[in-house]
């Protein structure tokens, strides 16, 4: 829930968010190692992708929103990291191309040129 709020004493207006505590659901890394689920950490990784670009916060607050509400409707205790990750860059390939790029440049660990290139020429397949 967000809620617009002013303060008393300068009457600035800020917005804070409410959410629901929900049963934990854990991330299975690449790696094996098993940790909870946080939304932040999700905002984080888009917040960097569309770092400089025309993206509203308001809609990156509404994409960790929508695939934690994804997650918890599933029903899955358990999540591959990978499916969080696919999930993220479904939504930044319609949102922005370039935050897309971004994205995808750290969640597959491009090693050189042609990872980008793949990447870019599936865009303009796309369009």
């Amino acid at each position: 829930m967000r809620r617009r709020r002013e303060c008393t004493g300068c009457n600035f207006r800020f917005t804070t968010y409410e959410y629901i505590e929900v049963a934990s659901i854990t991330v299975i890394k690449k790696d094996g190692r098993r940790e909870s689920f946080d939304r932040y950490k999700i905002l984080n990784g888009i917040t960097r992708a569309c770092e400089k670009r025309p993206v509203d916060r308001e809609l990156i607050e509404k994409i960790g929103q929508d695939i934690e509400h994804e997650l918890i409707a599933s029903g899955q205790k358990e999540v591959q990291s990978f499916e969080i990750g696919q999930r993220v860059l479904e939504r930044l390939k319609d949102l922005d191309e370039i935050a897309y790029i971004r994205f995808a440049s750290v969640y597959r660990a491009f090693s050189d040129i042609k990872d980008f290139e793949e990447v870019v020429n599936s865009l303009n397949n796309k369009n």
